[in-house]
């Protein structure tokens, strides 16, 4: 399958999400090539010691956001591994609340990829960025 034939059949069922999903609750409910979006919603699980959405629930799900665009954008025969990821939080991210992760395809080189995304509140208000540089891999059939 080409990774926009894969993450097409995670979002409709016809393969399991990745188990991070079960640790994070978060869905693929938008996919093109080259585009993803997923969406999530922090609870308890994910507190840091002061009551608050632990800044690590917003890069993980960036982190997937940016992957994903990547993935939804390579052949068959190519896979990617994450080189970099860069977060910049603008808001706390709400208990409670969905929350939208839209990652875009940037570049996409022989090597390299670089991709982008927003992670918003359900009024569209920004509560993080992130890039993230992945290392693109072509293997033999």
């Amino acid at each position: 399958m080409t990774g926009l034939q894969a993450m097409q059949a995670m979002m409709a069922g016809k393969i399991p999400p990745p188990t991070m999903s079960q640790t994070l609750p978060m869905a693929l409910v938008k996919v093109k090539t080259g585009m993803v979006v997923f969406e999530a919603t922090a609870d308890e699980r994910h507190l840091n010691p002061m009551g608050g959405v632990h800044g690590g629930f917003a890069a993980t799900v960036l982190d997937s956001a940016t992957a994903c665009a990547v993935h939804s954008a390579l052949a068959d025969n190519q896979s990617y591994a994450t080189i970099d990821l860069q977060v910049k939080m603008v808001r706390p991210v709400p208990k409670g609340k969905l929350i939208f992760a839209q990652g875009e395809l940037q570049n996409l080189s022989k090597s390299l990829a670089i991709s982008h995304a927003t992670l918003k509140d359900e009024q569209g208000k920004l509560l993080a960025t992130a890039t993230c540089s992945c290392l693109v891999k072509t293997h033999e059939s």
